[in-house]
């Protein structure tokens, strides 16, 4: 961003001006993308309990039980970057159809992975599917920012984003009810008891209890895929044509590295995701640990209950950033949820387990406001700009491992200074962006396209 645009953002928000929140035909590419949010929070969130249960049917350490959300969100760093060319190239549309067609491939790899009985088959599933996942995502968030008024973009991404916990509770629930109670209960010691045949059968059978959700869930990104390929896309802000003559991917990303508020929100992102999927993870291990009489199914439904307060919250401040600048309210629950770590650090137990669930409460806002804060402005270089902020999500892939490292060595309480540090760098964004008075108002409405724009 040039000194010049710096200097010429100097008010908050003005909800009360008169333009579109949508621009012209795009109310029903919105809502099929907003049914993508919710499927690939619906992905995600099946994930997330996972670890405790690969943890007891393969019987490993919380750290080596870690590397599924590794490979998961390790798929995401790989896959974003590329994403970036394919969505300049061909546009958001190819990139979304693309990442649903990898993220079915992988969710049907649950089927041979099952068969197999070993964990690096379904790593590598994973992996499929996260990298599926990681092309979406890479499309359709910035994607949603360019279907209205530059000015409307992270308001407008929070509410696409707030469908995101609908899948998310949907892939709790699942979990929850369908997949963890009905695992074998036998604890390591009576595994390692048993004949190897029986051993055998068990986790056959709760490999193939994982496996079913799965094999719903291509299901369900089939359809979206064939809704999506069919629907009519109006043109965007922004062409190719403009887009070319912006230069190399060289230049754009020495124009990005100099953007002080995009560097410090893809810094932003990665201590954001890192502290969700701790915070979501490692919640079934704390009420496991510490919570007296707790175990993975009680976990699962403390998580069920963080994800609806993240859900109903999110729509909350949607609605609160038509009045309230979005960085001043992630500023006030960053902080919150640093004092909920503390307490559940330092005070173990149900009230402990509780402060988490406000600390998901607290993360509702955070992902889209960082990522479009840090879009804004970006122009022709949004597309570029986004493969890094999703690269950023490597920062779950990174963080749980270290706090899982942690809980093996001083216990899941304690290990909760992971995500502490990860909100402590989210609350000095959201500082460094309400002392920076960047202007997020505008007025300009946006043609509706002519048929030659669409696509």
């Amino acid at each position: 961003m040039t000194r010049r645009t710096e200097k010429t953002m100097t008010s908050n928000p003005n909800p009360g001006a008169k333009q579109r929140f949508f621009a012209p035909g795009m109310v029903g590419p919105f809502v099929l993308l907003a049914v993508c949010f919710a499927s690939w929070g619906l992905a995600q969130d099946l994930t997330t309990p996972l670890v405790a249960a690969f943890k007891g049917v393969f019987t490993m350490s919380t750290f080596e039980a870690s590397l599924v959300q590794f490979a998961f969100y390790g798929a995401y760093f790989l896959l974003a970057l590329p994403t970036g060319f394919i969505n300049r190239r061909f546009g958001y549309k190819v990139g979304v159809l693309t990442g649903l067609g990898l993220a079915i491939i992988g969710a049907l790899g649950f089927i041979p992975a099952a068969q197999s009985l070993t964990f690096f088959a379904f790593l590598i599933a994973l992996f499929v599917l996260a990298a599926g996942l990681s092309i979406l995502e890479t499309s359709a968030s910035p994607f949603v920012i360019a279907m209205g008024p530059e000015s409307s973009g992270t308001r407008r991404l929070n509410l696409a984003q707030a469908f995101n916990p609908v899948g998310t509770n949907l892939g709790v629930l699942i979990a929850a009810a369908l997949i963890l109670p009905r695992l074998n209960p036998a604890t390591d010691a009576e595994k390692a008891a048993m004949p190897h045949a029986q051993l055998l059968a068990i986790q056959k059978s709760d490999l193939l209890t994982i496996m079913g959700p799965y094999v719903g869930l291509a299901a369900l990104l089939a359809a979206v895929w064939l809704g999506i390929a069919f629907v009519k896309v109006p043109g965007l802000r922004g062409d190719q044509k403009s887009e070319r003559a912006e230069g190399t991917f060289r230049q754009a990303a020495g124009r990005l590295v100099r953007n002080s508020h995009y560097r410090f929100g893809v810094l932003a992102q990665f201590a954001y995701v890192g502290a969700q999927v701790c915070t979501w993870t490692y919640i079934v291990i704390y009420v496991e640990n510490l919570v007296p009489g707790g175990d993975s199914v009680a976990g699962a439904w403390f998580l069920q209950v963080a994800l609806i307060v993240y859900l109903v919250l999110r729509f909350i401040m949607t609605w609160l950033m038509g009045y309230v600048r979005p960085t001043k309210l992630m500023s006030v629950l960053a902080a919150l949820a640093i004092v909920l770590c503390v307490y559940a650090a330092v005070f173990p137990g149900t009230g402990g387990a509780w402060a988490l669930v406000g600390v998901s409460g607290c993360m509702s806002l955070m992902f889209p406001t960082i990522y479009g804060v840090a879009l804004f402005g970006l122009g022709p270089d949004t597309k570029f700009g986004a493969s890094g902020l999703v690269m950023a999500i490597v920062g779950g892939a990174i963080m749980p491992t270290v706090q899982g490292y942690l809980t093996d060595v001083i216990g899941s309480a304690l290990a909760l200074v992971v995500p502490i540090v990860c909100f402590v760098a989210v609350l000095a964004y959201a500082v460094y962006d309400v002392r920076s008075k960047r202007d997020y108002s505008g007025t300009a409405e946006i043609a509706a396209p002519t048929s030659a724009e669409r696509v």
